[in-house]
């Protein structure tokens, strides 16, 4: 079977193609075209822009994919229904709409986070029982996994700025520009990570075991940066940008394995785009060694939005027996990451 996934829930445009044999998917197309420079003049992602860069670049982008697979047509098609941008969602699934009825296929309406867990497959084999971190410009989220096809147990998400949202603001705040964890990610290389006592947020007795916040310590480190300013002093940010993602990359990652020690897995998985983090990732990595778990991360392009995520996950739901979704589906901006398929 040949799955095509419809990717639009953010400011980038994405159509994948994944073949099925019943038990993994193979990748057959991946193409992405993504508006994020036209998102840079403004220091993030503004809804409306997006939404019509996804209308210009639907069909070139499907049609680049459909020559990648050397496909006239899939099997079925997968596409995003939520969360995300409204106006965006709308594009995809219209799109994907159309699609499936002008190739008369089924058409599936899948989790966008379960399709950054799912897309791990593609690279590392069948998904045991794992903890999956999720993060992202939109997105910070502990998951409990059993199985693909079923609902996604959350244990914890952010209560405030997720954490790639506190990167970009305080890229901003440096002066970095759009986007941020590219920049801070450069920058930490020159400095100190232990210079600067910055906050881990909710890491209390009392807190929350798996939840995250990450606007106390974007707040920190604007009044560390005035406090500099102040007193006269050359704001160091290399030090700056080492310590402030040193305590991300600490929160999320302790939170993590945590989470893997009290459900009793050995394996935890990472997926979203400031997973690309070399921070996250190494901490992650020094971690799960210590504790004799598995640590799966896909290759940083699959870790961002793309269609392929979506068609694995949309693969994944057909092999489990889910009934397509129909032609009258809405799209949800604020889909519960419990709800694999509508």
């Amino acid at each position: 079977m040949i799955v095509m996934g419809i990717e639009s829930s953010c400011d980038e445009t994405g159509v994948g193609v994944v073949s099925w044999d019943g038990e993994a998917a193979t990748l057959l197309a991946d193409e992405v075209a993504s508006s994020q420079a036209e998102h840079a003049r403004y220091g993030g992602v503004v809804p409306e822009v997006a939404s019509r860069a996804h209308l210009e670049a639907m069909v070139p982008t499907m049609t680049r994919a459909r020559e990648a697979a050397g496909i006239d047509r899939p099997d079925a098609i997968a596409v995003t229904i939520g969360p995300g941008l409204a106006g965006a969602l709308l594009v995809g699934v219209a799109a994907a709409k159309a699609y499936a009825l002008a190739w008369d296929v089924p058409l599936y309406a899948v989790n966008h986070l379960g399709g950054h867990v799912a897309v791990d497959t593609l690279e590392h084999g069948p998904m045991p029982s794992a903890v999956a971190l999720l993060v992202s410009g939109g997105h910070t989220h502990l998951l409990g996994i059993d199985a693909l096809a079923t609902p996604i147990d959350e244990l914890g998400t952010t209560i405030d700025d997720a954490a790639g949202e506190a990167f970009d603001k305080v890229a901003r705040l440096l002066d970095m520009g759009y986007p941020g964890g590219p920049a801070i990610d450069v920058a930490a290389r020159d400095g100190d990570p232990h210079a600067i006592a910055f906050p881990r947020g909710l890491t209390g007795p009392r807190d929350a075991a798996y939840d995250f916040s990450f606007s106390g310590l974007k707040t920190a480190v604007a009044r560390y940066v005035e406090g500099e300013v102040r007193a006269g002093r050359e704001v160091s940010v290399p030090d700056v940008a080492a310590s402030f993602q040193e305590a991300v990359a600490d929160v999320l990652t302790a939170k993590a394995m945590r989470a893997v020690a009290e459900r009793g897995v050995d394996t935890l998985v990472l997926g979203g785009g400031a997973t690309a983090n070399s921070r996250i990732r190494s901490l992650a990595q020094e971690r799960a060694d210590a504790a004799g778990v598995q640590l799966r991360v896909p290759a940083p392009r699959l870790c961002t939005d793309n269609g392929v995520m979506v068609a694995t996950l949309g693969a994944h739901v057909i092999g489990g027996g889910a009934p397509p979704s129909p032609l009258t589906v809405a799209t949800d901006p604020g889909m519960s990451v419990q709800v694999s398929k509508l």
